[in-house]
């Protein structure tokens, strides 16, 4: 009878093992959080995105299924992300006030902390690969500007025409937003009587990110952006600002955040959820959910994506919408787009 009782909790402990197992993340991505609603959205174009965030979420997938890093797997599926023209990233990035695409990326490795980012780049293909590039064969963290797409040509990646990045719906976004006021910023800035506030309904942060941990048990995150539509005088967000948009550590979690920039770098935002695990013992859940409330009493919106070291996921925002996904390790995706 014992030795039946013994084999019988030997069977639900393993029974529960391989539960957990089944549940556990490894690859959530982000295409951009705000003011994205079910009523304005056509069939067709939800579909769209939905194929779009599938086929990137099956990139960085059978990058871990086949035992390659979790490095290996946020790039890949950011690299997906940066090629469609739905996002505001790589090809389809927004145009800044004097009509440029001007890129913005980070990456992060959470077993080294080692970071690589670029920024204000407008001939790099795949901005993602070129914060690698800046991580992985240079002494620095950023790059900006010429330099940085003179290290990524020097480096091997494929430069392209500015004129690539460009799509008539993101053109007609800044004519309109240079239209309703040259001193706004379309997504959901402007200025008024010294404050800013937020005026334009229809903001989407297309910013796309990827978050994952592989079968060795690290995590990296990536993110990459076109920033701001109507964005002024060079200015850089967030994103390839390491602790702010971008941050990894296999100790606690990997973060990637999309939203209005300001408010991510003044709070350092990806930091601060990792450190609110590390320092106070809170869950990904409770870190993610504080953080973004803590963006939102500010006066910011947008989102986030965060992994932990055991596999567990949090998405939270405070906008209308955020494009999301998620796989576990067994092959269970789960795809959003609303609240």
């Amino acid at each position: 009878m014992i030795q039946r009782l013994l084999l019988f909790m030997v069977l639900v402990l393993c029974f529960g093992e391989m539960q957990a197992q089944q549940g556990k993340y490894v690859l959530v991505i982000h295409g951009g959080a705000g003011t994205i609603l079910k009523s304005q959205m056509t069939p067709e174009k939800e579909a769209a995105y939905k194929a779009a965030l599938a086929k990137a979420l099956q990139a960085g997938y059978e990058k871990i299924q086949g035992g390659a890093s979790s490095l290996d797997a946020v790039e890949a599926a950011v690299h997906v992300m940066e090629d469609s023209p739905l996002f505001n990233a790589g090809k389809g990035a927004v145009f800044t006030h004097d009509g440029r695409n001007e890129l913005d990326a980070a990456i992060m490795n959470g077993k080294t902390g080692q970071a690589g980012a670029v920024a204000g780049v407008t001939t790099i293909r795949n901005p993602i690969s070129a914060a690698r590039a800046v991580m992985e064969k240079s002494e620095h963290v950023m790059m900006v500007g010429p330099g940085a797409e003179q290290f990524a040509k020097e480096a091997g990646l494929e430069i392209v025409d500015p004129a690539y990045f460009r799509t008539e719906e993101r053109w007609q976004g800044l004519q309109k937003a240079l239209r309703e006021d040259s001193l706004k910023s379309k997504l959901d800035h402007s200025y008024n009587n010294g404050r800013l506030g937020i005026q334009n309904i229809d903001n989407k942060f297309g910013t796309v990110g990827a978050v994952a941990l592989d079968k060795a048990g690290n995590l990296a995150a990536a993110t990459s952006t076109g920033g701001m539509t109507n964005k002024k005088y060079g200015r850089v967000g967030d994103s390839p600002i390491i602790g702010a948009g971008t941050y990894a550590n296999n100790k606690t979690v990997a973060v990637s955040c999309t939203g209005w920039g300001e408010f991510y770098i003044r709070n350092v935002v990806a930091y601060d959820l990792s450190a609110l695990m590390a320092y106070k013992g809170l869950s990904v859940a409770a870190a993610g959910k504080t953080v973004i409330e803590k963006v939102g009493a500010a006066g910011g919106d947008g989102g986030l994506i965060a992994l932990d070291s055991k596999g567990n996921m949090a998405m939270p925002f405070n906008t209308a919408g955020m494009y999301r996904a998620a796989i576990t390790s067994d092959g269970k995706t789960e795809i959003y787009i609303y609240k």
